[in-house]
This record gives structure tokens, sequence and C-alpha cells, in this order.
């Protein structure tokens, strides 16, 4: 039977993230996202839930995470749900939590905590992640696939002739 453990998040970070290192050497990233809804109530009132959720990144990802990302910043992130049990050592009860491991990360907006970084992403498969190019500050810088400017090349101006098309 076919199954399908997928999870699309768009949030701000609660906290700063928190890397640590695994003994082999892996990094691994806590991050904990506040995920807004807003729905309509019977009496038609604006009703706003907010919604908690830790996700665990691993290797570059967590990385760039710790590097680039700061509480209030909005974030985007792809991946899988994973349940987490242990025996509480205080109670000797079973715990167990629901946590969301990222498998794709991309940065949006401005955010509170970290500058003008929007549209910088990081997959799985490591890498370096993609960032618009830098203003100052400690930007990453961008690899490969160079976007133009919102307006594309004919806007800034790049063409010297007539028959080029600007996309």
């Amino acid at each position: 039977m076919p199954s399908v453990n997928k999870v699309i998040l768009i949030g701000n970070l609660t906290r700063d993230p928190e890397v640590r290192y695994t003994p082999k050497g892996t990094a691994v990233s806590d991050i904990a996202m506040a995920v807004n809804r807003v729905r309509t109530g019977d009496d038609g009132n604006r009703i706003e839930e907010v919604t908690y959720v830790d996700v665990t990144l691993w290797g570059r990802q967590a990385e760039v995470a710790g590097q680039y990302l700061a509480k209030g910043r909005s974030v985007y992130i792809e991946g899988r749900l994973q349940l987490d049990t242990w025996d509480d050592k205080a109670t000797g009860q079973k715990r167990s939590r629901l946590r969301v491991v990222g498998e794709n990360m991309q940065f949006l907006g401005g955010g509170q905590g970290g500058g003008n970084q929007s549209g910088g992403s990081q997959n799985s498969g490591g890498g370096s992640p993609q960032q618009s190019k830098p203003q100052g500050g400690d930007q990453p810088q961008q690899e490969g696939n160079e976007r133009p400017a919102q307006g594309g090349a004919a806007a800034s101006g790049d063409f010297d002739d007539e028959d080029d098309i600007p996309f």
C-alpha cells in the first residue's frame, strides 16, 4: 500500500537556531517555527491560530541555518514527519514528540532576524546556498544560476541589439 510523508511549512523562527555536531562530525541544527493560520469563527470574527513546530536540519543545511537564520526570520521548509519516543527519566513514563526532519530549506523575505537575504535556498543534497548578491555583512556568495534583478536584463540595459529577447 503506498504512503506519503511530506510536510511543507512557511513560518517564522521563534528562536535562534542551535547547531551541534555528532561524534562523526555531522552538523545538526534544531529550529523552532511558528506557523500562522487565520480563519473566520462562527460569529464572523477573525481568529488567528499559531502552531509551533520543531524542525531538525542535517549536514550543510544545518550549518547554513546556524549561520544565516535568526529569530523572527521567515523560512520555507519541506520535509517529513518523524516520531521520537523515549522514557522520561523523572517520571518513568513513555514520552513522544512529533517533529519535522527538513529536507529542503529556503530563506524568505528580509525578516527581523537577518537583513535582506531573500531568495536563498539549500537542498538536501548539500552544496552552498544560493543567495542574492551580498550587500555587505556575512551573506554567502551565489554560485551558478544568477537571476537578473526584477524586471529582467532588459530593465538593466544589457541588450545592445533590438533583436535581443529579454527572457
